[in-house]
């Protein structure tokens, strides 16, 4: 029989070797499950680490009456502080990515970012690069930290600035880098995208780059992001 990785063995592992571990003790069900709460209970940070996504999402499943109820009991409201300073409600938010719902969870994403710019944004269902650069950081933060954790770290706008960057703002590049365009054929919304994590790293939340790019430009340059970049911050 395998030996059960040890909660010491969790908490002192490098980041990529946590995800490994983690997901060993997942598989292995009820004892598994019972290290991965431990470590949430004793190691939780705040604003939490990827890892502590990762393991709140591979228990967030569980048929196991305990896990669940330590969910219940300990997260109530998922692994994200819900954040905001416009008192808009991301809870709906956080189920749909908890559940893997990208589809939906994408929609709502726009649907919070247009509550957050007013109610001229709110009546066109989409969002001018001016009302992008007044959009509270904490609220950005909050939607942001929601994609990363519930996807393993592939989804979210601070994952799509960081590909930018790496492809010197190219647009071009980043769209074929990220799927949302092969050659000059773009992908068609919504079936030819990938609402899952088999898709490429920052292929989500999307941008209505039909409509330009000053918008999407305009939430990658936020200096909410410069912030996070210089604490350190996942």
């Amino acid at each position: 029989m395998t030996n059960l990785p040890t909660l010491d063995q969790l908490v002192a592992a490098p980041p990529k070797k946590q995800i490994a571990i983690a997901a060993e003790l997942a598989a292995l069900g009820e004892v598994g499950e019972q290290v991965l709460i431990q470590f949430l209970q004793k190691h939780l940070t705040n604003p939490p680490k990827l890892i502590h996504g990762v393991v709140y999402q591979s228990l967030y499943g569980s048929a196991q009456a305990a896990t669940r109820a330590f969910l219940a009991d300990y997260l109530p409201t998922g692994i994200v502080p819900l954040v905001s300073t416009q008192d808009v409600d991301y809870t709906q938010l956080q189920r749909l990515l908890a559940e893997q719902d990208f589809l939906e969870g994408d929609r709502l994403t726009l649907q919070k970012l247009c509550e957050l710019a007013g109610a001229s944004a709110i009546k066109r269902k989409w969002l001018y690069f001016t009302e992008v650069d007044s959009l509270p950081g904490s609220d950005l933060q909050t939607i942001n930290t929601l994609w990363l954790m519930h996807s393993g770290g592939k989804f979210g706008f601070s994952v799509q600035r960081e590909l930018w960057l790496t492809v010197g703002q190219d647009f071009n590049k980043l769209w074929e880098l990220i799927g949302w365009k092969q050659g000059s054929n773009w992908t068609r919304y919504p079936n030819q995208f990938t609402w899952n994590t088999t898709a490429p790293r920052g292929h989500l939340p999307l941008s209505n780059q039909l409509r330009g790019v000053q918008s999407f430009k305009s939430l990658l340059l936020h200096p909410v992001w410069q912030a996070q970049q210089k604490d350190g911050s996942d």
